[in-house]
């Protein structure tokens, strides 16, 4: 994940912050708690230009989905409801990303896991890999404004050991997100610096 993270610095600073302003593992304010622990952070003039998760899932995925999806929604709501209730983050409101790599295997691309609940589940969710699981949570949390982008990454090590890379969701890309990138901190100047 380090070879990710300082990828990710790479495109905050290629779009126009500096190195001293990203912060690793900051403690960020929230609502339902004190404080949580985001694995980047960066500022501007006192603004958070953004906060960064960065998660992978490397084997046991089905002992371990669902805390993934627990822990991404509860870091993201607990942010939103810290401004909401507090304006704990200032004039300017946060902006979250969150990443994720997830190794493929027989397991993640297995499809028709099982949806049975006591009441009924959401359709979309039936005949769907773990893979394909992961792709919707990313897809909702933008599409809900939980996270204001995300990047996803799939990686496959053949019998050889080389190791292959996907991007299989196009709103979750690493193109998509740098175009994300720039414009938060294009914005984040423009609000700040009255410039753009």
């Amino acid at each position: 994940m380090n070879g990710v993270r300082d990828l990710v610095a790479d495109i905050f600073m290629e779009a126009g912050v500096s190195r001293d302003t990203i912060v690793y593992e900051p403690f960020l304010p929230g609502h339902f708690r004190a404080r949580k622990k985001w694995d980047m952070a960066i500022r501007y003039k006192g603004s958070l230009v953004a906060a960064i998760e960065l998660k992978s899932q490397v084997g046991s995925v089905g002992k371990n989905i669902n805390n993934r999806f627990e822990e991404a929604l509860g870091s993201g709501a607990d942010t939103w409801a810290a401004q909401k209730k507090a304006q704990a983050y200032g004039e300017v409101p946060p902006w979250l990303g969150y990443v994720f790599i997830l190794q493929e295997t027989e397991e993640t691309e297995k499809r028709n896991r099982s949806v049975k609940a006591l009441f009924p589940t959401d359709p979309v969710f039936a005949g769907m890999s773990y893979s394909e699981r992961y792709q919707e949570m990313i897809r909702r949390f933008m599409a809900d404004g939980i996270y204001q982008a995300g990047w996803f990454i799939t990686t496959k090590v053949d019998e050889s050991g080389q190791v292959s890379y996907s991007e299989p969701l196009a709103m979750a890309t690493g193109r998509a997100f740098r175009v994300a990138v720039q414009g938060r901190v294009d914005y984040v100047r423009s609000v700040i610096d009255g410039t753009s």
